[in-house]
């Protein structure tokens, strides 16, 4: 039999094998000769490396991107890339965040992984899901990358994805832009060259005769210098579509960039043309302004090639440096974003209102500085790989930014601007989506059984799935959302929550918080912005997801809105004063197109019993273990899993869920839902992987429900497995 553990437990390090730039020299062959790997920086990721185990299992990697001789159609596109030089097994750490000993198993060739890479010196990975599973197996256990899958996901599809299955975003505009930036940098060294390239256009583009510097006397004259981002500003500012075509197109003639200019400009941010240029005129200038932009324009692009660890410090020393210039500040990471849409997020104020209200993250990123610039980053690019993320790009990040209603833009804005008419973004038909969808993803419910539920919350705006833990409740929460909305296009008109503890009124609702510069500042929760954004498409009905309902404290945490949120009082004739006014005659009143779903664990013994006023205000829908005939049938379609196999399990797994429901201690509430036994990615064999969840989810809970007692959980888990 396959040892299941070696599939899905323990911890798999991925790391480098370069040290901090005194010694930026690969060390592979010298790890494998001492059999050790040693992290080379003095006070970066001690804590890290001291976290590793004997009995891990780690892998040398260098992480790039390729464009050319690929194993599949990359539209010429980067790829990011992956070798995988060297496997082995920590013997030993030497608990000085530097040292692991390491049993290294040298490979005759590095083996190219894509797409799914870690930017990092040291990237752990745990079989989550099934990219995490599918990486592992290739490193460790020399098992092919199913690249087909990976090319058609939606984090890559954009790019790489066939035809018939490529996303309705058209981001054409990243190949020549990418190149515009590659063939840009080669005259870091020749600016008088680019000057004269920038006169020449002049001369044929009247849109840029504001590029005249002036002297201390306020008299015009010629640039002497100018910066790559100034020069991508040009055709990203406030012009007409056809004007930025045919701009971008003579400086892609003159630069020597091949790739035809586009003709469609949306979702990408601009700059405004009061404020276009990225330095000042030279008699305010310092000394190294402009070498400053080009030294992080250059460190940009070096990072989107080599993202290794001297090649992310590099980069963060020249971003603070040039951040915090005359005429620069979020315009940078615009510019950045121009070089490498794919690589480097936009913080427009567009994009941030986006960040902030739809994709929950704030933390002041106007004002980021380049460790947090890339820590955003790296947190987005590993929430891109989740299918049920909103977006999964910077390209399509920008372009939703775009598209969602209530994004309030500061310094810039996203589209074109001119006193010209400008043509409108296309729209774009949105797919259905309805219970007969929710089948197919997955649920083991009747068509008929999903409508009722529909038609319950419907009537009641408030509605909570409870039920045992694995009964699927998020995972269908979600779907009865889209099907409500009628469409998972509409990304905006869904936002999640989760309750617990010390969850408040003021986080939830509106609350005083610090602001940017450390005062105190009314700042509206997500249930006002829900309300807001409902209030603004009023014929689209929006919801409110919120996860584990019952772990904080409803009441306080709705404080007077818990009156607005019933069904029948959701007009502006009803609405109220809240805690925190911003005015003496403000008032809020709960929209009737904002629905709220919940959920609700019931075998959660830290749970207090809800009040009842606020159960009167939601309809309740109670979720079984569905390890059904139509369970069966799906994951026999799904994962060529013989019926024979399946039906013994449902056997077995009624048996055991009799068992908990017949304990007194216990009862039907703690119950185990069909999640647990139900794949959500590809297997290689569904016995080793039951196997693996008996072991590592059903076992442990079990061992929970009978603390007092081992032997019966132990005996119960081998009735599942004999």
């Amino acid at each position: 039999m396959v040892d299941v553990g070696s599939q899905v437990q323990g911890n798999y390090w991925f790391v480098g094998a370069y040290f901090n730039d005194r010694n930026p020299q690969d060390q592979t062959e010298r790890f494998l000769a001492d059999g050790v790997w040693e992290n080379g920086f003095d006070d970066q990721l001690l804590d890290t490396v001291k976290s590793m185990q004997a009995g891990d299992k780690i892998a040398i990697k260098s992480t790039y991107v390729r464009k050319r001789d690929l194993p599949f159609d990359n539209h010429e596109n980067l790829v990011s890339t992956m070798a995988i030089k060297a496997v082995g097994t920590v013997t030993r750490n030497h608990g000085d965040g530097h040292f692991v000993d390491v049993d290294w198993e040298p490979l005759d060739a590095p083996r190219e992984w894509y797409f799914y890479t870690g930017r990092s010196t040291i990237w752990q990975v745990k079989p989550k899901n099934w990219l995490s599973e599918g990486l592992i197996r290739f490193a460790f256990q020399n098992e092919p990358q199913h690249l087909d899958r990976f090319r058609n996901d939606p984090a890559w599809s954009a790019r790489f994805g066939d035809a018939d299955l490529t996303l309705k975003y058209d981001f054409a505009w990243t190949t020549f832009y990418e190149e515009f930036a590659t063939e840009l940098l080669k005259f870091k060294d020749n600016r008088t060259a680019l000057l004269e390239i920038l006169s020449d256009l002049q001369q044929k583009h009247g849109v840029l005769s504001y590029l005249t510097d002036k002297n201390s006397e306020g008299a015009s004259q010629s640039l002497t210098d100018i910066c790559p981002f100034t020069v991508l500003a040009t055709f990203n500012r406030g012009i007409t579509s056809l004007k930025r075509t045919a701009l971008a197109g003579d400086w892609a003639k003159a630069l020597g960039v091949s790739t035809p200019a586009p003709v469609s400009f949306d979702g990408i941010p601009l700059v405004n043309n009061m404020n276009s240029w990225f330095f000042q005129y030279s008699s305010d200038q310092g000394r190294d302004d402009i070498e400053t932009l080009w030294n992080v324009f250059e460190a940009a692009l070096d990072l989107a090639k080599n993202p290794d660890e001297h090649e992310r410090i590099k980069f963060v020393e020249a971003y603070d440096a040039a951040r915090v210039l005359p005429q620069v500040k979020t315009k940078l990471s615009m510019g950045l974003f121009w070089s490498r849409p794919w690589h480097f997020l936009p913080l427009d104020g567009q994009s941030r209102s986006y960040l902030k209200s739809e994709l929950m993250l704030d933390g002041n990123l106007q004002n980021a500085d380049g460790p947090k610039y890339l820590a955003t980053i790296d947190l987005l690019s590993a929430k891109f790989d989740d299918a049920e993320y909103a977006v999964h790009s910077f390209p399509e990040l920008s372009w939703t930014a775009f598209l969602t209603p209530g994004a309030s833009p500061a310094e810039s804005t996203t589209g074109s601007l001119d006193e010209e008419i400008v043509e409108q973004a296309s729209v774009v038909p949105l797919a259905t989506y309805n219970v007969d969808d929710i089948v197919e993803d997955g649920c083991f419910l009747l068509p008929t059984e999903l409508q009722e539920m529909l038609d319950r919350w419907r009537n009641k705006k408030n509605l909570i799935l409870q039920g045992p833990p694995g009964t699927g409740k998020t995972w269908l929460a979600r779907r009865l959302a889209h099907a409500l909305i009628g469409t998972k296009d509409l990304r905006s008109a869904i936002r999640a929550v989760q309750f617990h503890p010390n969850a408040s009124y003021e986080d939830f609702v509106r609350g005083w918080r610090p602001g940017p510069e450390g005062q105190l500042a009314l700042v509206d929760g997500p249930f006002l912005e829900m309300v807001e954004r409902a209030n603004a498409a009023p014929d689209v009905p929006h919801v409110l997801l919120i996860e584990e309902i019952n772990r904080g404290n409803p009441v306080q945490i709705f404080g007077e809105l818990l009156t607005l949120i019933e069904a029948g009082k959701r007009s502006p004739r009803e609405a109220l004063h809240l805690a925190y006014p911003r005015s003496s005659d403000e008032t809020v009143h709960v929209p009737s197109n904002l629905y709220i779903i919940g959920t609700m664990n019931l075998a959660d013994r830290s749970l207090a019993i809800m009040d009842l006023a606020f159960r009167r205000r939601f309809g309740f829908v109670s979720l079984e273990p569905a390890v059904n005939d139509r369970w069966a049938d799906w994951v026999h379609s799904n994962f060529n899993v013989s019926m024979s196999e399946l039906k013994d399990i449902q056997l077995r797994f009624a048996s055991l869920n009799q068992t908990i429901s017949d304990d007194p201690n216990l009862g039907t509430q703690f119950m185990l839902g069909h999640s647990f036994i139900t794949p959500t990615s590809e297997i290689n064999s569904f016995r080793n992987w039951f196997e693996a969840v008996v072991a590592t989810e059903i076992g442990p809970t079990l061992d929970e429900y009978w603390f007092d007692n081992p032997e019966k959980a132990h005996s119960l888990c081998q009735e599942l497995l004999s």
